[in-house]
C-alpha cells in the first residue's frame, strides 16, 4: 500500500483475492497445491480500458468479471461465486475507472 491508499473492497474468490483500493486493483493469485506461492498483480485504474460482467443465471450461479488492460487483446477473467455480489464489485470498479 502506498501513502494515502485505502482499501474500498476486498473479495475472496476461492483461494484468490480481489482488493479494490482508491488507487488501483490488486489481484492476489495463490498458486500451487499448497498456495504458498503468491502472485500480486497491481493494475492502476487508468490502465483499464474496458470491463464487463456476466451475471448469474438460473442454472449457473456464478458470475464472471472481465477486465481489459492497456493494449491487451485478451481480458483478465475471474468467476465470482454466489456469495459475492457482482453488482457491488462492478460499482466499485465503475467508480474509479470512469472518473
Amino acid at each position: 500500500m502506498v501513502d494515502r491508499e485505502q482499501i474500498e473492497r476486498a473479495d475472496q474468490i476461492i483461494r484468490d483475492l480481489f482488493v479494490f483500493t482508491n488507487k488501483r486493483l490488486i489481484m492476489v493469485d495463490k498458486q500451487g497445491m499448497t498456495g504458498h506461492k503468491i502472485e500480486l498483480l497491481s493494475i492502476p485504474y487508468s490502465k483499464i480500458t474496458k470491463f464487463s460482467k456476466e451475471s448469474a443465471g438460473h442454472f449457473d450461479l456464478d458470475a464472471e468479471l472481465k477486465i481489459w488492460i492497456g493494449g491487451e487483446s485478451e481480458p483478465i477473467c475471474h468467476e465470482f461465486n454466489p456469495s459475492v455480489n457482482i453488482n457491488e464489485v462492478y460499482a466499485v470498479l465503475s467508480k474509479y475507472v470512469l472518473k
